[in-house]
């Protein structure tokens, strides 16, 4: 009991699915690399050498898709009744079982289809009928929808020509103009499950949040002066963004204030600093929390951050690594980008877009110089905070940059 059976990858992180019961590994119900729904039975456990009645378990359909896996390995004996391994709620994803049968009286012949596969073929308006399924016993998965979809996408244009009358050619005139050019051919490529959940959560965030936004300008030429000390001083290495991620926290702790998450029926105080960092991986955004910035250490902060960096991109992170946060540092300085905004990761009720460090004229004390300006644009939910309290947030993140001595602190 508590043995790994299966590690499931969502949209965005990966869950480890445990033994709930003593048991062996009697039966696996869905192969390596195969697309389940969630809830769905994906392996039977039971005592060592016991034969396991899969069909009364299961129900008839998902006998078969059993039966197309074949046996597992025995697993180490760990003793107990058999039961199923069911995936949990957050693992989210799709899967290969029965459905219902097809419409169309008794005599219709049944239609295995996945749940998912349903709904994005009704809203395609596409028959399943017509899919040959490439699922276990012949069901039709997303895949297949999926495959069809981008299949039959210039079918209607295609039907729409062919059934239109032949007309006479008329003669051309002597100076006719030149054909048109036609529209540029693309090649469809169907969204992944991370790209819509993004998607999702993204137009959910800007349909429903009221956002407005505060922009800094804190000078950075001392920032950078520290992070070249510090690189400097030993095997240590620290990225602008790590010390922008302290800064952040330290303008939490000088506004506890703005330190909320907005709810339905409540508004939730944090106690401690939680900072999400926007991580680019070829599937999409990522945003993975480092937890307690306020209490860690520059040198912590760097070494926690390119861990989780590294196993966004990876795509090994978490669920709970993905959950909460105080605010969110999305940083496009590094592409020369000199400024921007971002969209609101809810609950969280703030995300700061961080442009490049670029010279520029800047006045001090009456006198033109040249400094090194990095533009900061603070998306707020104005449920939450309020402008005057986002405006005393955005000066202490820029007093705390511009005297970076307190980042170390």
């Amino acid at each position: 009991m508590g043995d790994v059976l299966a590690e499931i990858e969502t949209e965005k992180a990966v869950v480890e699915l445990a033994a709930e019961e003593a048991g062996v590994l009697v039966r696996r119900l869905a192969a390596e690399g195969a697309t389940v729904e969630v809830g769905a039975p994906v392996a039977v456990l039971g005592e060592a050498g016991e034969d396991v009645d899969v069909a009364a378990l299961l129900g008839t359909a998902a006998a078969l898709a059993s039966e197309a896996q074949g046996s597992a390995d025995d697993a180490a004996a760990v003793g107990g009744a058999a039961q199923l391994a069911g995936v949990a709620q957050k693992a989210a994803g799709q899967v290969v079982s029965s459905a219902p049968a097809a419409e169309g009286g008794a005599a219709a012949e049944r239609l295995f289809a996945s749940p998912i596969a349903r709904k994005m073929a009704r809203e395609a308006d596409l028959d399943l009928a017509r899919l040959q399924g490439s699922g276990p016993g012949g069901r039709i998965v997303r895949r297949d929808v999926e495959a069809a979809i981008a299949a039959g996408a210039s079918a209607p244009a295609e039907a729409t020509a062919a059934a239109a009358p032949t007309a006479p050619a008329a003669p051309a005139a002597p100076s006719a103009a030149p054909a048109a050019a036609a529209p540029a051919a693309g090649t469809r490529v169907p969204h992944t499950p991370m790209r819509r959940a993004i998607a999702r959560r993204l137009t959910e965030s800007k349909a429903t949040v009221p956002h407005f936004y505060v922009v800094a300008e804190p000078r950075v030429d001392a920032l950078l002066e520290l992070r070249r000390q510090v690189n400097g001083s030993g095997d240590l290495r620290v990225s602008v963004n790590d010390l922008v991620v302290k800064a952040v926290a330290a303008a939490y702790w000088a506004v506890p204030e703005a330190n909320v998450q907005w709810g339905e029926d409540a508004m939730t105080v944090l106690d401690g600093v939680d900072v999400a960092i926007a991580v680019a991986t070829d599937g999409g955004l990522v945003t993975p929390v480092l937890r307690g910035v306020d209490r860690l250490p520059v040198s912590e902060v760097a070494s926690r951050s390119a861990d989780l960096v590294a196993r966004a991109r990876a795509g090994r992170l978490k669920q709970a690594e993905l959950e909460g946060g105080s605010i969110t540092v999305s940083n496009l300085g590094m592409y020369g980008t000199p400024e921007f905004s971002a969209i609101l990761n809810p609950p969280q009720s703030a995300i700061l877009a961080v442009g490049a460090a670029l010279q520029q004229p800047v006045v001090v004390d009456g006198a033109l110089t040249v400094g090194t300006v990095m533009r900061c644009v603070l998306s707020a939910d104005h449920r939450a905070v309020d402008g005057a309290l986002a405006a005393r947030w955005a000066a202490a993140f820029t007093e705390v940059v511009e005297n970076p001595l307190a980042i170390l602190l």
